[in-house]
């Protein structure tokens, strides 16, 4: 099998409500990017990447010419066994991980489809049949950010993120926390995040006051260092996000004591090939993992859904479906919240079918 064309989209995706975060990130709809690969066997494979303002050093249009940078390795190559291949891609062009992340996405999917498996297979195995979900908060007023919390505990999630730091002061992320808390009741997982937007000083005074109600701190501060002296002061748990990059950025987390919990986003590992070593690595530390990616819509979160249930479910605090947040869908059959939780097609590959009117003309074909 050989790579003979490499199809690029741009889909706008639009989230349901805008999205705000601490230190003025804020959005209502992002560009994200679709990659097909095809072969001479009549085979496509799918990948997807959505790199969200202000969040990591990547954007949406400059995927296509990292991906053309790539040609004279991709055109003419065997996609199979997406390790070899991606092995070659960064040793011609270094960095760029979001632009390859989607690349690489596809070749697994290329990958499982010709071996007639779901991609979870080709992972390590089905561990568990669906991965427990999240719902992420937008950062507005405490008593609206109560409101959506109580629809969806309704809905059965019990794992709530509640965004920090875009309005108020440090009192009304307290009382943004408190009201959540009240209406979803003692067992839930709560955390709150500030996407690296607080300082300590902040941070400190917002987990101080709100220990009591048994809340986990995610990512307050820029810096590791920073992040860590939170942790110490307030002895709350923590989740790393911003800063968990690579594996010298998670070997640092776990030196400083800060990473009860980390974020594993397909972009900023560059896709599937290098998570899964982060998952396994993490696995072996004991770090409960909340596998994710920065945004996108059903082919993102269908590759979520196969790397959550063939992880160690004693490993996976959760898993995001990103496509919930948004509209349009591009895969109309891709995995859906089902009972809190999100599980992958049994079908060969990521298991989902492009709708190509949505995605309408390409912007790039590389062959």
């Amino acid at each position: 099998m050989k790579i003979t064309e490499i199809h690029i989209y741009k889909v706008v995706l639009t989230t349901y409500e805008k999205y705000n975060m601490a230190d003025g990130k804020c959005f209502d709809t992002i560009d994200t990017i679709v990659l097909e690969v095809k072969t001479d066997s009549g085979l496509s494979g799918w990948g997807e990447v959505c790199p969200i303002p202000h969040y990591l050093p990547a954007y949406a249009d400059g995927v296509a010419p990292a991906i053309q940078e790539l040609a004279p390795i991709l055109i003419g190559a065997d996609p199979i066994g997406p390790e070899a291949l991606m092995a070659k891609c960064n040793a011609y062009l270094m960095g760029h991980r979001y632009a390859k992340s989607a690349l690489d996405m596809a070749l697994w999917d290329l990958t499982a489809k010709a071996a007639n498996l779901p991609l979870y297979v080709l992972l390590g195995g089905k561990r568990t049949d669906a991965a427990p979900l999240y719902h992420s908060i937008t950062c507005i007023e405490p008593e609206a950010m109560a409101e959506i919390a109580q629809t969806a505990y309704d809905q059965g999630i019990r794992q709530f993120q509640a965004k920090l730091g875009a309005s108020g002061t440090w009192h009304t992320d307290v009382e943004r926390l408190r009201l959540i808390r009240e209406v979803i009741g003692p067992e839930p997982v709560l955390y709150g995040d500030w996407n690296a937007g607080a300082t300590s000083y902040e941070a400190i005074r917002v987990g101080l006051a709100s220990k009591h109600l048994d809340v986990m701190l995610e990512q307050p501060c820029k810096t590791l260092e920073a992040c860590a002296e939170v942790r110490k002061t307030t002895g709350m748990a923590m989740k790393i996000d911003e800063n968990g990059h690579d594996f010298e950025s998670l070997e640092k987390a776990r030196a400083l004591g800060c990473m009860d919990v980390v974020a594993l986003k397909l972009s900023k590992f560059g896709g599937v090939t290098e998570i899964r070593k982060a998952r396994d690595l993490c696995t072996e530390w004991g770090v409960m993992m909340v596998i994710e990616d920065t945004w996108g819509s059903d082919i993102t979160t269908a590759a979520l859904a196969h790397l959550g249930v063939s992880t160690d479910p004693k490993y996976v605090l959760n898993v995001c479906d990103l496509s919930g947040y948004v509209y349009p869908r591009i895969a109309p059959d891709g995995p859906v919240r089902t009972n809190a939780t999100l599980a992958p097609s049994d079908r060969p590959g990521l298991g989902i079918t492009i709708d190509r009117e949505v995605l309408g003309a390409p912007i790039a074909i590389i062959a």
